[in-house]
């Protein structure tokens, strides 16, 4: 199993993950264009892309979903919730999820994870293959023990290091969009994201890319800080997605029974 990114941000988000001669794209935040521009030095055309994976209607994960579906007959899987919001219509085809009914997309298994979010029914999603399991964690407001329970054991994590506290307190948004933000169903700060990490166990992960940053409200520094506390010395497991260039290929090794 292997994935990588095409951007990670508020300006655009999209997730790669393939395994098993299987390739699906989390979110398409971005336009046709820009989302294939993105992903040639992937080596990734548009039409190898088996099927798209909605967590939430907000455009920074859906603007392209339609239109790229469309484009290249991808099938979109969202939840019924996302679907109704009518902000992603016109798909080439689209196929509802219930947000905890597990299902498969050939050779990958995926398990919608309900998460707390200021969006119509959003989920994030767990993969696996082949005895490894990915999680894909961004766009959650609060840690809750359902979250908990599904992330725990995974090979490798993409998880929402949004915001400082402080320097969104002290920042230029309006006093709502503040509330907003640092909410229960916002976006997590560094030391939920860092106490997230605590409570399912870093053992296992064969790498943690730290996603989704605020390019207004956090800074790597900050982020490093809390990550430290926790995780220790930072090392070539600890991978930065930035809104430019996502992050490349990262693969996850067979496990031992595969």
């Amino acid at each position: 199993m292997r994935f990588a990114s095409l951007g990670s941000g508020s300006k655009g988000n999209a997730t790669l993950v393939s395994a098993g001669g299987s390739l699906l794209l989390v979110d398409c935040g971005f336009s046709v264009r820009e989302a294939e521009r993105r992903l040639a030095p992937l080596g990734v055309s548009a039409t190898d892309i088996d099927a798209i994976l909605v967590t939430h209607e907000h455009s920074d994960h859906c603007a392209g979903v339609a239109r790229l579906s469309r484009r290249h007959q991808i099938p979109v899987y969202l939840t019924h919730g996302t679907l109704g919001s009518g902000r992603i219509d016109a798909c080439h085809s689209v196929h509802p999820i219930h947000s905890e009914e597990p299902f498969r997309i050939g050779a990958i298994d995926v398990q919608p994870v309900a998460v707390p979010h200021d969006a119509r029914e959003p989920c994030q999603y767990r993969f696996s293959c082949a005895g490894r399991t990915l999680g894909v964690l961004t766009d959650l407001g609060s840690i809750t023990p359902h979250v908990v329970r599904h992330y725990r054991g995974c090979d490798g994590l993409v998880l929402e290091f949004n915001h400082d506290l402080t320097m969104l307190q002290g920042g230029s948004y309006p006093p709502s969009l503040k509330r907003r933000v640092a909410g229960d169903w916002g976006h997590l700060n560094n030391h939920q994201a860092a106490a997230l990490l605590q409570e399912i166990g870093i053992a296992d992960l064969h790498y943690l890319v730290v996603a989704h940053i605020s390019e207004n409200n956090n800074c790597r520094e900050r982020a490093e800080e809390a990550l430290v506390s926790v995780y220790g010395a930072l090392d070539e497991r600890v991978v930065w997605a930035d809104q430019q260039g996502g992050f490349g290929w990262l693969e996850l090794p067979q496990s031992d029974g595969a």
